[in-house]
């Protein structure tokens, strides 16, 4: 490790330390690598360009993004709860599972933790504390835990990103994240069981199954957003950044012509934030590109790959080592800046230990999202505080249970890859 690496390591934790976004604190330090080496500054810049614009996957991102700001401001939100209630409410605690239920749904169609916690999230949040059915720490925590799942099963953001740095094919990612989604859904409602057993939550008035159908055919057309998705891409109609565009088209023309519920204003509104969204996820892709290619050029992760098979790790062991280090920083990192600046220096590794590159994948996306729920630091707490005004002390002791649950899960897909691989095999994937 040169000097001049060791000098961009403290500049990027020193600034990152100081409180700089952490965006900015890399290019920085990726400069500062540049000037002691005698490098030409302006590579940063080329790099970060040449990244952004070679990489047709990339704009899967920011078409993701919009497709779920449209949803969220429609009332297609209101329709899936109807739908969720229906089905799920009838059971003790019902809300509880009425929300893991519309995660599960939800991430379907956002491909986002945040996106799915500060929209639909938000309003079932509204519906457990009318009346003071659910304390609201206890409909905080749930949500946090549930949103989640939606970069979990397909579409999903962090595996996008996961695929730009690892080469492993997006369309088997999403396949593999499905059954451990509904993992992690299972997990959570069997939390939820336990509490409201335990607490003596009440079920909601159960809907009569002759208004069931009704119920269901005013939630059909969102519910259709995902299989047009995984149809798209699995049916070879479009490539995942196609099927990306179609579900924003979808999107708007649903919530825009067939539910009338968003107007030119509001459209304008979606697609500023999408635009503010997108950018940011962009600052931070362009930091990790450049990093990279100093990564790269210190050939760091062919010597840890090196390393790994001189003392013949176990890859089981490595793997468990990964995903504790990866809890440890999600505690303090955001999931997009694990993907983008740790991940890639074990991918060589995995490669050289014989380590399915979609299995740990799945694993590093299911952990990053552990770590947006993990005290003190978890972005989704602090997302619906600020969306609710609940107070953060109250989420967190509240989160803790549901936290124990998902890393149940998340144990359970590390030492069993089958889970994550059956279905993407099942579809022609060759590990």
């Amino acid at each position: 490790m040169s000097e001049a690496f060791i000098l961009c390591l403290v500049a990027i934790f020193g600034l990152a330390a100081l409180g700089a976004p952490i965006a900015h604190s890399i290019i920085v330090g990726a400069i500062a690598f540049l000037a002691v080496n005698g490098q030409d500054l302006a590579l940063a810049a080329e790099q970060i360009i040449q990244g952004l614009y070679e990489s047709f996957v990339l704009l899967a991102v920011p078409l993701f993004i919009v497709a779920a700001n449209i949803m969220n401001a429609g009332t297609v939100s209101d329709r899936l709860l109807q739908f969720c209630v229906a089905l799920v409410g009838r059971f003790r605690g019902g809300l509880g599972h009425v929300n893991v239920v519309a995660s599960i749904i939800f991430s379907g169609m956002s491909g986002s933790a945040i996106a799915d916690a500060a929209g639909i999230g938000k309003v079932i949040i509204k519906m457990m504390t009318k009346d003071n059915r659910y304390t609201p720490g206890f409909a905080a925590a749930i949500t946090a835990a549930s949103a989640t799942i939606g970069p979990i099963i397909p579409p999903s953001i962090p595996m996008v990103l996961y695929s730009l740095v690892s080469d492993a094919s997006i369309g088997y990612l999403f396949l593999g994240g499905v059954v451990p989604g509904l993992l992690m859904g299972l997990v959570l409602m069997m939390m939820i069981a336990y509490k409201a057993k335990t607490l003596s939550l009440k079920a909601e008035a159960p809907v009569p199954l002759r208004e069931m159908p009704g119920v269901t055919l005013r939630a059909f057309p969102a519910l259709m957003l995902p299989v047009i998705l995984l149809f798209g891409i699995y049916g070879g109609a479009t490539t995942p950044t196609e099927a990306a565009a179609v579900a924003a088209a979808y999107a708007l023309i649903l919530t825009a012509f067939f539910y009338r519920s968003l107007n030119w204003k509001g459209l304008y509104q979606i697609l500023l934030e999408s635009a503010r969204s997108s950018a940011a996820v962009g600052l931070v892709i362009g930091g990790a590109l450049i990093l990279n290619y100093i990564v790269a050029s210190e050939n760091i992760p062919n010597q840890l790959a090196g390393v790994l098979k001189e003392v013949d790790i176990d890859p089981l062991m490595f793997l468990l080592g990964i995903n504790l280090l990866l809890l440890l920083l999600g505690c303090v990192l955001d999931a997009t800046t694990l993907i983008l600046v740790v991940i890639p220096l074990f991918i060589p590794s995995c490669r050289a230990l014989g380590i399915d590159l979609v299995h740990f994948g799945v694993v590093v996306v299911v952990n990053s999202m552990i770590g947006l729920i993990t005290p003190p630091y978890g972005i989704l707490l602090f997302v619906i505080n600020a969306t609710t005004g609940i107070p953060l002390r109250s989420i967190i002791k509240e989160v803790v249970p549901f936290l124990m649950a998902l890393l149940v899960a998340l144990a359970t897909i590390v030492l069993s890859p089958d889970l994550v691989l059956w279905l993407p095999r099942l579809l022609g994937y060759n590990s």
